[in-house]
């Protein structure tokens, strides 16, 4: 049912500059082309060689425990660039490393080489209960030997009393990282010359068979392994087609395959060159850098297997600075995985470290900047940063359910805002709305912060679904460079324990009187039923 505001409050709106008024309808029950929303969509990746302080942070652990609350569900993925230097050695408590010197460009770089014993893998006991894990195995180096023992002690390890007890799994085991760079010289783990889909397969499935035979996986196992893990889009010939056309499926191993695992970024840091904040909040750039996955989706989940985003974030090498650890990459952050969703995207595992400058979580105590590596005068302590409040939003908007979720985009013709509609059981439950346009008072000759008045049509679906009033909260930003300071519903998640602090605002509207949005703003409405 179609809801018209009157025309003196659109004519109210002409006579500021600074106001844009737009237009949206959203359908109120599922299109068509609406897309599954999986209560974890919202995941992590850690790099594997700072594992065990991410583990035992109950920091780090409070702010999981929050999502995993919202949605009922949390996913972690270790592993990363550090997976294929891992070594293991039976003889080693939890770990040793030997370290990387921090430059200005990577103040918190992986470390060089990292050796795991069988209490490294034990730490999962310490997750929030029902966590769900990945764990990278060592491809890179070509050693069945070293992925054997890895995959042997994560067994051992997931059947430890203390990790049962919690409900903790082992869903996937994960053979190598961004397998399509090992024949790229900066690499050189295989022979750039013939490094191939066609020399990778058989590969991994000689790892992959052993692994199953000193383990006992098998089909009716809880444990699977975790496809591709490619880095980029269609690099070097590595693509899912590519992959099915080599008979990756049709092994015994291969049977045990249900997920595909993509990795992107939105861009590079790897050489210092940052981009302008208003690049990464780019409308049309997020929906791009997703789209092109567009083939991949559709062919993976035609054969019954899950596409995954494995690892991601803003900037690749860790992030940019003063960009990647802003208010504004968290509007980012929000759009892109409500958007991976709408293509089909089951999961968005944002990449997590010590020091990462686009860490929406900072697990441990800091005592170099993440922006340069210079000294600090002291450390600074555990601590979330803006990226952790798209987290809470998404799982916020995903909440908890028995009935299936469905997220469609919504069609907004304004270069800077982003919509999404969500249902709960068929019948509309949630809309977002993201302002993407970067509001930094300091910069530019315009100081004003623009307002976007947003009038909703609600229409093609049962009479009177959704009532005329609803309830909006706002993920409040002083300026899109803002690293701290931001405020979700009047709440702060920026506390020495990472749980929410604050009484919650919630605005109640007249959504025949539409809504206004602000330039960098988020807003979440929650409808009633009619």
């Amino acid at each position: 049912m179609m809801h018209l505001r009157p025309l003196y409050f659109l004519l109210s709106f002409v006579q500021f500059a600074s106001c844009i008024g737009v237009d949206v309808f959203i359908p109120t029950t599922p299109p068509p082309t609406s897309q599954l929303l999986s209560p974890g969509l919202i995941a992590f990746s850690i790099e594997q060689d700072r594992w065990p302080e991410w583990a035992q942070s109950t920091f780090a652990n409070n702010t999981f425990n929050n999502l995993r609350r919202l949605t009922g569900e949390l996913w972690i993925r270790i592993g990363a660039n550090s997976q294929d230097r891992t070594l293991f050695d039976s003889t080693v408590e939890v770990s040793t490393s030997i370290p990387r010197e921090s430059t200005p460009t990577n103040p918190y770089p992986e470390a060089a080489n990292i050796t795991v014993g069988d209490g490294f893998y034990a730490l999962v006991s310490q997750l929030p209960p029902g966590t769900h894990t990945i764990f990278g195995i060592n491809f890179g180096m070509n050693n069945i030997s070293i992925a054997v023992s890895q995959a042997d002690s994560l067994m051992r390890a997931f059947r430890l009393p203390e990790v049962r007890k919690k409900g903790i799994t082992l869903d996937f085991l994960e053979i190598g990282n961004e397998v399509n760079y090992y024949g790229h010289p900066d690499v050189g783990t295989r022979d750039n010359a013939t490094w191939s889909p066609r020399e990778y397969v058989p590969q991994w499935n000689e790892f992959a068979s052993a692994i199953i035979r000193t383990t006992g996986i098998t089909g009716h196992s809880r444990t699977r392994f975790f496809g591709a893990s490619f880095g980029g889009s269609n690099t070097f010939g590595f693509t899912a087609e590519t992959l099915f056309d080599q008979g990756y499926l049709e092994s015994q191993p291969g049977a045990l395959v249900t997920s595909l695992s993509q990795h992107r970024y939105s861009g590079s840091f790897c050489q210092g060159s940052a981009s302008l904040l208003q690049d990464l909040m780019d409308k049309g750039t997020i929906k791009s850098n997703l789209t092109m996955f567009y083939e991949d989706i559709v062919q993976t989940r035609r054969l019954g297997l899950s596409y995954i985003l494995g690892e991601t974030n803003s900037y690749s090498c860790h992030g940019a600075p003063n960009v990647s650890n802003t208010a504004g990459a968290a509007l980012w952050s929000l759009t892109y995985s409500l958007a991976a969703a709408c293509v089909g995207i089951e999961r968005v595992h944002f990449h997590q470290g010590i020091g990462f400058r686009y860490n929406f979580i900072q697990p441990v105590a800091l005592d170099r900047s993440i922006l340069d590596g210079s000294p600090l005068p002291s450390p600074i302590p555990p601590h979330v940063q803006p990226g952790y409040y798209a987290g809470i939003i998404a799982a916020e908007v995903i909440g908890r359910s028995l009935g299936l979720k469905k997220i469609v985009e919504l069609e907004v013709d304004d270069q800077h805002v982003a919509g999404f509609a969500v249902y709960d059981s068929s019948r509309l439950s949630k809309a977002v709305f993201v302002n993407l346009k970067a509001y930094i008072p300091n910069e530019g000759s315009n100081p004003e912060r623009g307002t976007v008045n947003v009038d909703l049509y609600l229409g093609e679906g049962e009479k009177d679904a959704v009532s005329r009033n609803a309830e909006i909260k706002r993920l409040r930003i002083g300026s899109a460079d803002d690293t701290s300071g931001l405020t979700w519903g009047g709440q702060t998640y920026e506390t020495e324990d990472g749980l929410v602090s604050g009484e919650e605002v919630v605005e109640t509207v007249d959504l025949g009187a539409g809504f206004e949005i602000q330039d960098t703003e988020a807003v979440v409405i929650t409808f009633s039923s009619g």
